[in-house]
């Protein structure tokens, strides 16, 4: 009999987690320079734009990725990674009852909230894009931003879209992941 789920001792797990691994490897450096480059911009301006910087270099080459593409990417992927090789720590009847309808809502909770975000920002993008159209003048996409929620620190909109809609994407898959039926630790597939 063949275990239907992924174990340690597969060829594939291995990949997985080496996959995992260079993930999370971009999300650290990622956020490594984000942070850098934003506290930089704060102290020599007393302002800065959430995620513009982030957006606005491109890696390896110029006119390749973004890295607010990588991360989007390295997120995403990584999650599954996650999904596939640590389902023993929640299958079976390690969350049951309470904790798994706590669990279910907060993930609802956070997919609608993504969903809404992703909307809005995206919605607010292709306004300014608009606006900037109809003055004869295309608008610098990379560069638009939303003083939302913080006046003093907006956000750049396509930063924003890319990260609200990883977490739409995570968050909604999570909750997929918690209503399908528990993975028996000891089920085998005939």
């Amino acid at each position: 009999m063949r275990s239907r789920h992924l174990e340690k001792s597969d060829s594939s797990y291995k990949v997985y987690l080496y996959v995992f691994y260079v993930c999370g490897f971009i999300m650290l450096s990622t956020l490594v320079f984000g942070v850098y480059v934003t506290m930089t911009e704060w102290m020599e301006n007393g302002t800065y734009v959430m995620g513009e910087a982030i957006h606005n270099t491109a890696i390896p080459f110029e006119n390749f990725a973004r890295v607010s593409t990588w991360i989007f990417f390295s997120t995403i992927i990584g999650w599954y990674c996650v999904s596939r090789i640590g389902w023993r720590r929640t299958a079976g009847d390690k969350i049951i009852g309470t904790k798994m309808a706590l669990l279910q809502l907060m993930l609802l909770g956070f997919s609608i909230i993504t969903l809404y975000e992703v909307l809005y920002n995206f919605t607010v993008l292709n306004a300014q894009i608009a606006a900037g159209i109809v003055d004869g003048l295309v608008p610098d996409i990379d560069r638009l931003s939303v003083a939302y929620p913080d006046p003093d620190r907006p956000w750049n909109l396509v930063f924003a879209t890319k990260v609200f809609l990883a977490a739409f994407v995570i968050s909604t898959h999570a909750f997929y992941l918690s209503t399908k039926p528990r993975k028996s630790l000891d089920e085998s597939e005939l």
